[in-house]
C-alpha cells in the first residue's frame, strides 16, 4: 500500500535509471527501454513466456543492480512491466501466480528472492497474491556460461511442488527475472504439471535470447 509518510522518507526511484519521485520507470527510460518486438516467446518445455524487454543495456544493468546490490525498490516498476505483458499476451490463460524460487541458501545470501519479489509487484496490481507452489531442492551451480544441453541437465530435479493440493486442476503464472533457452522454466513447468496443474504459462521480466528484437 502506498504512503505518503514512507514516499517522504524513501522517496520512489527509477527500477532502471534510480531518479527519484519516479513511481516505478520514468518517463525518459520509458522510451529508451530495448522492447521485444515479439513479446511472446514459445518454446519446448515451458510453452508461452510474456517478455516485455531484452536482457541488454539498461534492463540488464538495473537487473544486476536488483539481484545484487539489494535494489529491492526496482521490483515495482519491474512488475508492472511483467504485469502489463502478461496481461496482454496471457489474458484468460491463468487463475493463480507463482514463481521460480531460488534455493534457501541463496535467498539467506541476497536476502530475498528476486522472482518472489516480481511476482508479487505483478500480482498486487491484479489485487491478489502469489502462491508458493514450487520450492527448489538443492543449490544448483548457476547456469551462466553454460550450454543449452548443460543448463537444462543442471534443472533437472531441482525443484518440487510444495503445494499439491493447491495446485490440482490450477493454470498457473510461472514467473523469473530472465530467461534464457527457457530450461529453468521447462522444468518448473514439467514439476507443477506433474503435481496436478491443468496448464502452466510464464512471464518474464526480460529475454536473454541471442534473437534480437524478438526475431
Amino acid at each position: 500500500m502506498d504512503s505518503p509518510l514512507l514516499d517522504l522518507l524513501f522517496p520512489p526511484r527509477c527500477a532502471f535509471c534510480d531518479a527519484v519521485d519516479a513511481r516505478g520507470v520514468c518517463p525518459r527510460c520509458e522510451a529508451r527501454l530495448p522492447r521485444l518486438k515479439k513479446p511472446l516467446r514459445e518454446g519446448a518445455g515451458f510453452g508461452k513466456c510474456a517478455v516485455p524487454l531484452r536482457y541488454d543495456g539498461v534492463v540488464r544493468s538495473a537487473l544486476l543492480r536488483y539481484k545484487f546490490r539489494g535494489r529491492r525498490g526496482a521490483a515495482r516498476g519491474f512488475g508492472a512491466l511483467l504485469a502489463q505483458c502478461a496481461a496482454e499476451e496471457l489474458s484468460g490463460e491463468f487463475d493463480c501466480v507463482t514463481w521460480v524460487p531460488v534455493s534457501r541458501r541463496r535467498e539467506r545470501e541476497r536476502g530475498f528472492d528476486q522472482a518472489y519479489l516480481l511476482s508479487r509487484e505483478a500480482a498486487r496490481l491484479w489485487e491478489a497474491k502469489p502462491l508458493r507452489l514450487l520450492q527448489k531442492r538443492r543449490d544448483n551451480p548457476p547456469q551462466s556460461g553454460m550450454s543449452a544441453a548443460e543448463r537444462r541437465a543442471n534443472v533437472l530435479g531441482a525443484y518440487e511442488a510444495a503445494e499439491p493440493d493447491a495446485l490440482r486442476g490450477a493454470r498457473v503464472l510461472l514467473v523469473d527475472d530472465v530467461v534464457t533457452t527457457g530450461a529453468t522454466l521447462a522444468e518448473c513447468a514439467r514439476t507443477l504439471a506433474l503435481a496436478g496443474a491443468k496448464s502452466v504459462v510464464c512471464a518474464a521480466l526480460a529475454s536473454a535470447s541471442t534473437e534480437r528484437n524478438g526475431k
